[in-house]
This record gives structure tokens, C-alpha cells and sequence, in this order.
């Protein structure tokens, strides 16, 4: 026999959790039913089966047991239900019928949990989170964009999750980092979308950023975490020296060695330029410079070998060479900020983008919203008014 009884109690405890009733602000009287459409339960009015004297039975030992109240239609008692009523006076009865922890419980349970972890006072996102999650709950809001409020373990996992990932300081790979705190080398990456959707949400400057860079930021990798570097200097580890004009497309450099190499003939460098695609960095080639595959955003390990080399060359002029879009001002931008390098922008200028325009793409709405955003910043309202009127931004692997 099909449940139907707790089915329909199910339903019946799903409208009253989403109803003012469950948490005493309603202000006029309100009942909670489910009403007997073919929608709804369509084997009630299936006349070739008998499931029609099936449900009159569950419903009527749902009404003896004064869970529900059953309204016929037309008032013709036992002959055609046209809705059941839940009785408000009985609802421990009607969650202990079904097995179902109510809402209020689980919701407590989350506050408790979340009360604790902010007392504690934990890392900057996860308590960010924390605070979110506790005003929404206390306000009666929906958090399921999240969590799911009637499973805490889960809750409690993300939490942790969050705040391990902020208080790691050693570069491990993504399994690794599994390994360690959760005893299973997949159990992070099946987090993926709640944790880089939380990061996103209550990390500053973090939106744009893809999951890898979010956790490249506290040196956790994909894959090996690699440097690239080309141009007229030597750089050595330990007792070897390496000349890097030797190497056409330059060296690639471990993070775990980034700390290790030291950098001599700092003289010969005039220009240091960081570049954000690696077909643009193989491809380009500048006098006297240093040439630094950036990929995107900068990370830690990265931050560090700039500091390291803006130590060593103080008079050369430094430059970020990106796209002309939204992206690459932002990478331009998070650049400077972070580094505290006086970087300057390199062809993501209006002569740039006008000579090679034939090459550009449309702007899509989030463009637009996004660079009308920064439209006032210093040095960019220029270009930026081109590319709005214009319709157009830039890929720098066009750029020759």
C-alpha cells in the first residue's frame, strides 16, 4: 500500500514550516491543508484503480487520531474529500507519525552550532559565514542557498572545511589537503561548489576568481604551482647560477623553490613585466626586461617572487600586460593592491585597443554592469567609455 497518510502529513508539516504560523507572527487566523487535486494526487481520481478507498482509509485514521480534519465536498461526508486540514493542537503527534524532527528543532540546533563558532572567534570567511548564517536563521530566512537546516553534520563539516583552508600555511595539493582533515583524498573535491560559493560570497575581491585561484590563494594547488620567467637576468639556487637569456621561453620554477632562488645582474633589468596568458608570455620578447607569467591572478607564492624581485630591481618600471576587459583591469588592480608595486598598465591602453579592434569581442551584460562599475577609477575612464560605446573588449594573444 502506498503511504498515502504520510505523504499528505509530510505536506501538511512542509506548509506549516513555510508559514508565519510556525514561527507566531501571523495576525489572522491561517489552516494549513492539502487540497485533493488531480495535481496533487492524481490516484484518488483514477476510477480504474482502487487506491480512492486506500486514501479514504489512511485519511479517516489520520482524523480518529485528531492529526487532521478531512473537509468533504459538498459536505456529503464519505463520499469525495476535497481537502485535509492540519491540526495545530496535535503537532508533536503529527512529527512523531511521520519520523520528522521539526524545523524549529533542526533550526535551534544550527543557532546553537553557530553561536559556538563565533565565540571561538574563527578565521575571517568562516566567520563572515557563520555571522550570516545565525542573523538569517534568527530572522526566519532561508539559508538553503548554503545549507540544508536539517543536516547540522553537514553544516558543521563546510564550517570546518572553510576555516581550515584559511588557516593553512604549508603548500599542499588539493588531495593532500584532503588527506589530512579528512582522512580521504576525494572528500575536498566533492565540496568543490559549496566551498568556492561561500568564498565568492564572503571574501573580499573574490567574485571573478575561479575555484583554483581562490585556493591558490592560501597554497593549496591543483597541480604543481609553477612560475615562469624569461628575460636578461640570472637567478640562482644554491650553488648553481642559471642564466635566463640562454632559455628562449625562459625556466619554469617550482613554488616550492621560489623561496630558494636568489636573483644577480639586477642591473641589466629595465622593465619587469607581468603577463596574464601563457601563449602571450611564450610568445613575446622585450630588450632588457624580465617577463613573468602571471596566469590569471596572482597568488601567494607569486606575490612573494615579485616582492622579492621588486627588493632587487627598485629602478626598473614595472607593468602588467593583460586583457583589455573587465578581468584584466581587475587583475591589474588586485595587482597593485596587494603587492604594494607601482605597477603601470602595458598596451591595455585606447591606442591599443582602437589599432586592434577588428580582433574584438562584444561585451556581454555582466561586462557591461561590471566596467560601468569602475568607470570613475583613475586611468581607466577613457577606455572604458570606448569600450561601452563601442562594444567591444580585448583578448591579448591578438596584440603583436
Amino acid at each position: 500500500m502506498v503511504p498515502y497518510d504520510k505523504y499528505i502529513v509530510n505536506k501538511l508539516l512542509d506548509t506549516y514550516e513555510s508559514s508565519l504560523l510556525s514561527i507566531g507572527e501571523n495576525i489572522r487566523t491561517i489552516h494549513v491543508e492539502f487540497r485533493f487535486t488531480k495535481a496533487a494526487i492524481p490516484a484518488y481520481f483514477d476510477e480504474s484503480s482502487q487506491e480512492y478507498e486506500k486514501i479514504h482509509f489512511l485519511m479517516e485514521n489520520l482524523e480518529e487520531k485528531d492529526l487532521v480534519q478531512i473537509c468533504w465536498k459538498g459536505k456529503k461526508e464519505g463520499h469525495i474529500i476535497s481537502k485535509v486540514r492540519l491540526n495545530t493542537e496535535s503537532l508533536k503527534e503529527a512529527y512523531a507519525y511521520v519520523r520528522r524532527v521539526p524545523k524549529s528543532d533542526m533550526s535551534s540546533c544550527h543557532l546553537q552550532m553557530l553561536e559556538e563558532y563565533i565565540r571561538q572567534n574563527p578565521t575571517p570567511v568562516c566567520r563572515a559565514f557563520a555571522k550570516y548564517l545565525l542573523e538569517r536563521l534568527t530572522e526566519h530566512k532561508s539559508v538553503k542557498e548554503y545549507i540544508q537546516i536539517e543536516d547540522a553534520v553537514s553544516t558543521k563539516r563546510l564550517l570546518n572545511t572553510i576555516q581550515a583552508v584559511e588557516q593553512n600555511k604549508t603548500q599542499l595539493y588539493i588531495r593532500e589537503f584532503s588527506m589530512i582533515h579528512f582522512q580521504d583524498s576525494k572528500a575536498f573535491e566533492k565540496m568543490e561548489s559549496r566551498v568556492s560559493h561561500v568564498f565568492k560570497k564572503f571574501k573580499p575581491d573574490c567574485e571573478t576568481l575561479e575555484y583554483g585561484e581562490i585556493l591558490a590563494e592560501y597554497g593549496i594547488y591543483h597541480t604543481p604551482n609553477y612560475v615562469y620567467l624569461k628575460g636578461n637576468l640570472i637567478v640562482s639556487i644554491g650553488k648553481e647560477t642559471i642564466e635566463l637569456s640562454s632559455f628562449r621561453q625562459g625556466l619554469g620554477i617550482s613554488g616550492e623553490d621560489i623561496g630558494r632562488i636568489r636573483f644577480c645582474n639586477t642591473d641589466n633589468v629595465r622593465k619587469v613585466i607581468t603577463i596574464e596568458n601563457l601563449t602571450t608570455y611564450f610568445r613575446w620578447q622585450e630588450d632588457d626586461s624580465l617577463l613573468i607569467y602571471l596566469g590569471g591572478y596572482h597568488n601567494l607564492v607569486r606575490r612573494v617572487l615579485l616582492q622579492e624581485i621588486y627588493g632587487c630591481c627598485p629602478k626598473a618600471r614595472y607593468y602588467h600586460f593583460g586583457d583589455i576587459d573587465v578581468g584584466g583591469f581587475e587583475i591589474y588592480r588586485d595587482l597593485c593592491e596587494k603587492t604594494g608595486i607601482p605597477f603601470a598598465m602595458y598596451k591595455m591602453d585606447l591606442e591599443t585597443l582602437r589599432l586592434y579592434e577588428g580582433y574584438g569581442k562584444p561585451l556581454t551584460a555582466n561586462d557591461r554592469k561590471r566596467l560601468m562599475c569602475m568607470r570613475d577609477r583613475e586611468g581607466l575612464q577613457e577606455i572604458i567609455q570606448y569600450m561601452l560605446e563601442h562594444n567591444v573588449k580585448l583578448e591579448q594573444e591578438c596584440i603583436r
